[in-house]
């Protein structure tokens, strides 16, 4: 995972700097879009999980 770590960031200064800041947010936000699909095929996410609300319980107030 760090090595995966490494070349993202790498991908994103690259971004930023030959793109400018612009290109820097385009990138970001696809790769959490293609972590977010990438986590739906291995089956870790659901879509419910997104639509459901806080389930009541847990700690005590």
């Amino acid at each position: 995972m760090a090595v995966v770590g490494l070349v993202a960031g790498m991908a994103l200064g690259f971004a930023g700097y030959f793109g400018g800041f612009g290109a820097f947010l385009l990138v970001a936000a696809l790769g959490a879009v293609g972590f977010v699909a990438g986590r739906f095929l291995d089956g870790d996410l659901e879509p419910g999980d997104f639509f459901r609300g806080r389930e009541r319980g847990g700690r005590p107030r």
